[in-house]
This record gives C-alpha cells, sequence and structure tokens, in this order.
C-alpha cells in the first residue's frame, strides 16, 4: 500500500525531472537566440557576421538576464534583439508549462499504475502453473492444483483489475517458458515441493511464497524486464512485493477465493491530492522563501547546492506552510530521510539543521499555522 513517504518520494523525482526539462529548455531557447542570428547561407548579400555575431551575445545576454522575470526589462536598442529574446522568453515558458502539465499526469499514472504491477505479478503466478501443466518431464500437479494459486485465478477483486486494465502476459510466452524453465524448475524448494504426496494448505503457501521472493523479485531475467517496462521499478518493487506477500498471508484456508485483492491506499483521493498539491505548491513556492534558504545557507551559493537538496528544502517548507494538519517535526524528519536515501551523505545534517532553522522563524513570524495534529510536537 503506498504511504505518504512514497509519495513525496514520487513528487521529489518528479521535480527533479522537471529541473532537467528547465536545462533542456533553456539550452533550446540559447540555440534559437544562435540561430535568428546566423548567416543566411542561402542568401545573395553579403553577410555581416561580426553584427550578427554581436546581435546574438546581446540577445543571449539579455534572456540570461530577464527570463526569470519572464520579461525584458531593459530593452535593445534593436527592435529585432527585443523580438528574438521576448520570443525565445515566452516560447521557454509556454514549454515549462507543458512540461508541468505532463510531468505530473505522468507522476500520477506511475503511481497508480502499481496495482496493475502487483496485478500482473499475481497474475504471473497464474501463468507458471500453466506453463508447469505442459512440463513433461516433472510431475508438477502440486504446482498446477496449488490451491492459492487457484485462488488468485479465480478471485472476482482481482479479476475486476485485471479486465478493467485489461491486463495479461500475453505475447511473451517463450519468455515465461524459460523464466519457468531457469528460474523456478531446478531450484531444490520447487522439487522438494512436487515430492509430495498431498501438500498441504501452508506447504501450498510456502512455495508460492517462496517463487514470489526467491525468484519473481530476485531473478535477474524478470528484473531486467520489468526494469524495461517501468523506469522505478528498482524503488517500486518494494511496494509491490509487500502488496503481494500481503495478500498471499491473508488468504485463508477455508475461504481462499474470497480475498480482497489490495488497494492503492485507504484513500487514494485525499492522498492524490496530498501527491498533487506536494508537487503544484512547491513548484509555486515564493521566492520569499527561495531567499529564506539562501539566507540560512551560509557560504553557499543556493544555485550551487545539490539540486536533490534544494527541492527537498523546499517541498519541506510547502508541506510546513499549507498541510497544517501535518506537525512540523513529522515534516522534517520525513525529508531528513528523504535526504538520507537520495542526496548525499552530509545532506542529512545540513538540511535537518536547515530546516529547523527555517521552521522556527516561520513559526515565529505567524506563517505556518498548524491545528489539530498538526499541533503536536514530535520531539
Amino acid at each position: 500500500m503506498l504511504n505518504r513517504r512514497t509519495l513525496r518520494i514520487k513528487a521529489m523525482q518528479s521535480l527533479f525531472a522537471l529541473e532537467r526539462c528547465k536545462a533542456s529548455n533553456f539550452s533550446i531557447a540559447k540555440d534559437r537566440i544562435a540561430a535568428a542570428f546566423a548567416p543566411d547561407l542561402n542568401s545573395m548579400e553579403v553577410q555581416d557576421k561580426e553584427l550578427l555575431g554581436a546581435q546574438k551575445k546581446e540577445a543571449t545576454g539579455l534572456f540570461k538576464e530577464y527570463y526569470k522575470q519572464q520579461q525584458v526589462v531593459k530593452a535593445s536598442a534593436e527592435d529585432k534583439i527585443n523580438s528574438v529574446v521576448t520570443e525565445s522568453i515566452d516560447t521557454y515558458y509556454a514549454d515549462l508549462k507543458k512540461d508541468q502539465k505532463q510531468i505530473q499526469k505522468f507522476m500520477v499514472k506511475e503511481a497508480e499504475g502499481l496495482i496493475d504491477q502487483y496485478a500482473l505479478i499475481l497474475l504471473l503466478l497464474t501463468e507458471f502453473a500453466d506453463i508447469a501443466a505442459t512440463d513433461t518431464k516433472h510431475k508438477t500437479e502440486n504446482f498446477v492444483n496449488n490451491v492459492l494459486i487457484k485462488s488468485i485465478r479465480f478471485n472476482k477483486s482481482l479479476e475486476n483489475i485485471i479486465l478493467r486494465h485489461q491486463l495479461n502476459w500475453g505475447g511473451l510466452n517463450d519468455e515465461l517458458r524459460e523464466w519457468y524453465r531457469d528460474t523456478i524448475r531446478n531450484t531444490e524448494e520447487y522439487q522438494e515441493y512436487l515430492k509430495l504426496t498431498t501438500p498441504s494448505f501452508e506447504q501450498d503457501k510456502a512455495i508460492v511464497e517462496h517463487v514470489v521472493k526467491a525468484i519473481v523479485f530476485k531473478s535477474e531475467v524478470v528484473t531486467a524486464y520489468m526494469e524495461e517496462k517501468d523506469l522505478y521499478w528498482s524503488e517500486n518493487k518494494a511496494i509491490i512485493k509487500s502488496l503481494v506477500l500481503k495478500t498471499i498471508k491473508a488468504i485463508d484456508v477455508d475461504q481462499a477465493e474470497e480475498f480482497e485483492a489490495a488497494e492503492l491506499s485507504y484513500n487514494w483521493e485525499e492522498d492524490k491530492a496530498f501527491f498533487v498539491s506536494i508537487y503544484k505548491e512547491t513548484l509555486d513556492l515564493d521566492q520569499e522563501y527561495k531567499d529564506l534558504i539562501a539566507s540560512k545557507t551560509v557560504n553557499w551559493d543556493v544555485e550551487r547546492l545539490a539540486s536533490v537538496d534544494r527541492i527537498i528544502m523546499e517541498m519541506a517548507i510547502t508541506e510546513m506552510l499549507n498541510f497544517t494538519s501535518i506537525p512540523i517535526k513529522v515534516t522534517i524528519n520525513e525529508y531528513i530521510e528523504l535526504a538520507k536515501n537520495y542526496s548525499t551523505p552530509k545532506s542529512k545534517q545540513f538540511i535537518n539543521g536547515i530546516l529547523d532553522g527555517i521552521s522556527k522563524e516561520l513559526t515565529e513570524s505567524g506563517k505556518i499555522r498548524k491545528s489539530g495534529r498538526g499541533l503536536i510536537d514530535n520531539k
């Protein structure tokens, strides 16, 4: 099940991706300016390369100086330069706005897609049982008739997810056979299970857990395939593995087919609102708070801070300002965890000190206002 920490991580990754888009759009804008003042090789007229070079230099300088203000404050004496710079700034922000929307859409879709991956992994178990049924070299009845795999095959709530999202392993018949042959069939645990005369429910469950833990989530061939399909598989697999194992453990011997398939969260609409808000509000964070980070980073140029550190601090300030029910200490601790796992070795202490100072200053000034659970001081 998705928790808020996972959503913070995914929002952070999306904001980092947007940073890369900004850099790309900035380079494209400079290329646009360069192209506008490049010699026209098809013209029969003599090209004044020195003049064009000077115009390009002036236009590029104006763009760099004023693009953050979204307008040219000090205009050039030449109309063409003003026109090119203005167009480049407008295009830069139009592209950035498009990137922001696309990244937000992808981030929500990717989070919601975790349930699809969860269902696919459970479906993979039934695929392996079908392949085992065609294995003429081994007596595979135990696995083919495994109670848990049958319960997964006929479970209505899981079937609804599979049908609704049209999930299947179609087109991978050869690959699945290789996975079965190379990663399951010859394992000691599987061979011992096949020798059982009449496997108990607990033995059925044990072999399914073995296949999930030791094969599906550890096999290099399965991992390679999933990484190809999911950019964040290395992180998502822990969530999906947890969902799958919890489902298997929850299957009861008396009502095997009646288990409830996992849900994304207890209240996905509420969690999604938090998720999207953290992303959007961090993008719109007032310059005042960015300047506050700069004021606290003594001897550090805020533009030269590790991008991840800056994003983490901006997200933390956004959360402290906009989510009144989340205690300040909870917010700081959550973003320290992000720094610990996704930034430099020294970032944890650095970010802790900065956020602690900023939170006190904003609380004293009345800009951070907490209510309900947010008033709890988690020392």
